[in-house]
């Protein structure tokens, strides 16, 4: 499979060292399989930090999901399990850490981030988040967390 991802600067390396935490699933190198999703990525790099969109390409054999030489977490949907797994990594106070070399799953936006909020204030069960983020419009993320899973990405482009 091919997968993408969206940048403002130019890279030949993946450093683990270089990404950053608090994300959906953790402090890894995210790329998608929809290449447009990519791209928009890119430009709101580039709005923030400048530079031009760059959308570099890997191939991954996805097979190695399922081989059982990686620690893989998917999720196949929105459900209470994805809505709690992103809020303890998002949640700088948590001190939340996990195992697993790859997480796939639905890629959260800001309107996600705010809904978080709420159910941190305690204005939200996780089952009423879980509810209200599955009407959003979420596309397909991959989180590589170690660095024997990126060593299984293979730049094309």
């Amino acid at each position: 499979m091919i997968l993408y991802h969206g940048t403002n600067c130019d890279f030949s390396q993946i450093d683990l060292g270089k990404t950053k935490p608090y994300k959906d699933f953790g402090k890894g190198f995210y790329v998608t399989d929809i290449q447009h999703q990519a791209f928009e990525l890119a430009k709101n790099r580039c709005r923030i930090w400048g530079g031009s969109p760059i959308v570099q390409e890997y191939e991954f054999d996805e097979g190695e999901l399922q081989s059982g030489a990686l620690s893989v977490l998917r999720f196949e949907k929105v459900c209470v399990e994805w809505a709690d797994f992103i809020y303890k990594n998002r949640n700088r106070s948590a001190n939340f850490s996990h195992k697993y070399d790859v997480v796939v799953g639905p890629i959260a936006d800001d309107g996600v981030a705010y809904l978080l909020n709420l159910y941190e204030e305690g204005l939200r069960t996780l089952e009423e988040l879980a509810k209200e983020l599955e009407y959003k419009d979420l596309n397909n993320q991959f989180c590589f967390l170690t660095d024997r899973a990126i060593s299984l990405l293979h730049r094309v482009k």
